[in-house]
């Protein structure tokens, strides 16, 4: 009787290749579909920065684009959501300073009466001074809003002659060619937005 079990050189080498054959056989894993992978979101615009200069969303190809738009006199969302999108570039950019070269983060206001190029440059510095903040008169922000499926509407008189605007918070990504790719998830904290940008830029 043979009490040796052990195959031979020559069937491990067999089974060897033919499980390597079947590997090579096997499809690729598909890439994930960006979630607003062909939505009709974004488009060309000409508004103006903190330094008073004309800036046109074709500036930015070549870049992964965050975008969100708000207003600084936001009493409690605004300054949440900015600050959870900049500290998940920060941690993005301790992880891999080469993906967070690529990314430009953008502020467009929602209240160009009272955002003046001054007032949302210091705005968007408070959190990073990576971030380009924008505005423009009511009818670019106006058709800036529509292009980018943007809802915003004067709100309520507040205490002191002011007022509060009512917007849709949402931080769009995008990519080097403008084409939208997904959303922040800033509601749930710095990590999940650090976590959703290093899923998409490449």
């Amino acid at each position: 009787m043979n009490r040796n079990n052990k195959p031979s050189p020559g069937i491990l080498a067999a089974l060897a290749a033919t499980f390597l054959l079947l590997a090579a056989c096997q499809p690729a894993a598909p890439k994930a579909q960006a979630p607003l992978s062909g939505a009709a979101i974004g488009g060309d615009f000409a508004l103006v920065n903190s330094k008073e200069e004309i800036v046109r969303w074709g500036d930015f190809a070549g870049k992964y684009r965050i975008v969100y738009f708000g207003y600084t006199f936001c009493p409690d969302i605004c300054p949440t959501d900015m600050q959870r999108v900049a500290q998940g570039l920060k941690q993005l950019k301790a992880r891999d300073s080469g993906k967070a070269a690529k990314i430009v983060p953008i502020f467009i206001t929602i209240d160009p009466e009272r955002d003046t190029p001054k007032v949302v440059g210091e705005f968007a510095a408070a959190f990073s001074p990576d971030i380009i903040a924008l505005t423009g008169t009511p009818e670019q922000i106006a058709a800036v809003a529509k292009d980018f499926r943007v809802f915003y509407a004067k709100g309520e008189a507040v205490a002191g002659g002011g007022y509060l605007v009512d917007h849709s918070n949402i931080a769009y990504l995008f990519g080097p060619e403008g084409e939208p790719i997904a959303t922040l998830p800033v509601d749930q904290g710095a990590e999940a937005v650090a976590a959703e940008i290093a899923k998409w830029v490449n």
